[in-house]
């Protein structure tokens, strides 16, 4: 085999600059993925990478007209399979150095929240998928069972752009389809991944949100739904420094109020109401059975108005409406499951039964959408123009153009009294005329600069 020299002649031109500004192949090398001989882990990366835009997959693509361009079949199998690449390290990595980069383009008022949700990821035709397990899909309508995993997601966002940050495809012991393969080296990355899959989601979160805190990702609150906004999870997160912001449910929760022990339905009745705001109906400082203490908003539910729903934050000093618009910055990961899965083709490209190319793949999926969201952030926001967008902003700050042009013809009129009649006359009458060919709109700046004989 040849060790590919063009690595990035499979790219499109706008992609390949993408790649070399956030150094996607340094991070795979400091992750630990790299190969000693053959085609790199740059360039195997970089191949899978662009499948998404051949609009084909890859087993129709080596036996397409161009396959004496790719390496074979088995060669990106093999990458994609392989144990003891460490992906949650390198997603971890190039997922905080592209957030340092946004964090540089947004406001330091403006809310850097880490957002955690789980979404199905079917693999119903399958039966010999290492952990594949039967799951309930809590989300959907139609509240059905299915084969396949359940991804959990930890994403990052300002309000504007979304990165996934970690992620992990859990199984169930009890549930179970197939198990972990006996043959697997328990040394490996991937062997403790496949323990993890075990593993229940509350279990799973703090360790995440260590690990991008770790990193140096910046965030102030962490973002749930119902099916985690549990009490004993909102402690071990505001353990390590973060506040919740979540919805709850009127379940066995207990919060104490006047002494007593209470459930949701009856502190909305304990609760004030709030007058002449549209949407928010009552709100109520109250505290956890666990101690925790923690402000609960209760808004009208807009799809059935009869009925409210609540909005928990540990944060205590967020005005109401705050707290609500927060909240719904959490739909960010919504759309980023709808993408991956209806447009960068997550559950659909590869169809491999090892759970380690479920991974590796999976990771290869989140870093398309991040550097699309890097994309889209640079081509919507003006500041990523760089400096000369905080240079001209300072110096509009500091000169007014009005104030500049009155104390331009004032400087003029000064130094035409320093010369001869002759001279003022004819500068006199040009710079009238100039004033009479200026648009109406900056000469009602002007309405004291008529120059006097």
């Amino acid at each position: 085999m040849i060790k590919e020299k063009h690595s990035n002649e499979q790219l499109p031109n706008e992609l390949s600059a993408v790649f070399s500004e956030l150094q996607v192949s340094k991070y795979l090398r400091q992750a630990g993925i790299r190969k000693n001989f053959g085609f790199s882990c740059a360039y195997l990366f970089q191949l899978v990478f662009s499948l998404i835009f051949h609009q084909k997959n890859w087993f129709a693509l080596v036996t397409s007209k161009k396959s004496e361009r790719y390496p074979g079949k088995d060669t990106v199998y093999r990458f994609l399979n392989h144990s003891k690449f460490a992906w949650r390290k390198f997603l971890l990595f190039f997922s905080t150095a592209t957030i340092q980069k946004v964090s540089v383009l947004t406001s330091m008022d403006r809310p850097k929240v880490l957002i955690i949700d789980d979404s199905t990821f079917d693999r119903n035709r399958s039966k010999n998928v290492e952990l594949l397990a039967r799951c309930f899909d809590h989300a959907s309508l139609k509240m059905r069972f299915y084969k396949g995993f359940r991804m959990l997601t930890l994403g990052w966002s300002d309000g504007h752009t979304f990165m996934p940050v970690d992620f992990s495809l859990l199984s169930s012991k009890t549930s179970s389809i197939n198990g972990i393969n006996e043959e697997m080296d328990k040394r490996c990355s991937g062997y403790k991944r496949r323990v993890e899959a075990l593993q229940s989601a509350p279990d799973q979160i703090p360790s995440m949100i260590e690990r991008a805190l770790s990193s140096g990702i910046e965030a102030s609150y962490v973002l749930m739904d119902t099916w985690f906004t549990q009490q004993p999870l909102i402690q071990a997160i505001v353990e390590q420094g973060l506040d919740v912001i979540g919805m709850v449910k009127n379940a066995k929760q207990r919060y104490q109020m006047n002494g007593q022990m209470v459930s949701l339905k009856e502190l909305y009745r304990l609760a004030s109401p709030l007058q002449g705001k549209k949407g928010l109906l009552r709100s109520v400082m109250t505290t956890m059975k666990n101690g925790v203490p923690v402000k609960v908003v209760f808004v009208q539910n807009r799809n059935k108005k009869s009925e409210w729903l609540a909005i928990l934050s540990t944060d205590c000093t967020l005005s109401e409406q705050e707290i609500v618009r927060i909240y719904g910055i959490r739909w960010d990961i919504e759309v980023f499951f709808k993408t991956t899965k209806s447009l960068l083709r997550l559950q659909k490209e590869f169809q491999g039964r090892s759970y380690d190319l479920l991974i590796s793949h999976t990771t290869i999926v989140f870093t398309r959408y991040i550097i699309l969201s890097w994309q889209n952030r640079c081509h919507t926001d003006e500041r990523t123009l760089g400096g000369l967008f905080y240079d001209l902003c300072d110096e509009v700050n500091e000169l007014d153009w009005a104030v500049a042009l009155q104390q331009l013809i004032e400087l003029l009129q000064d130094v035409l009294k320093k010369t001869n009649k002759q001279t003022q006359q004819l500068l006199k009458n040009q710079l009238s005329q100039w004033i009479a060919g200026l648009p109406s709109y900056i000469r009602a700046y002007l309405p004291n600069l008529v120059c006097e004989s």
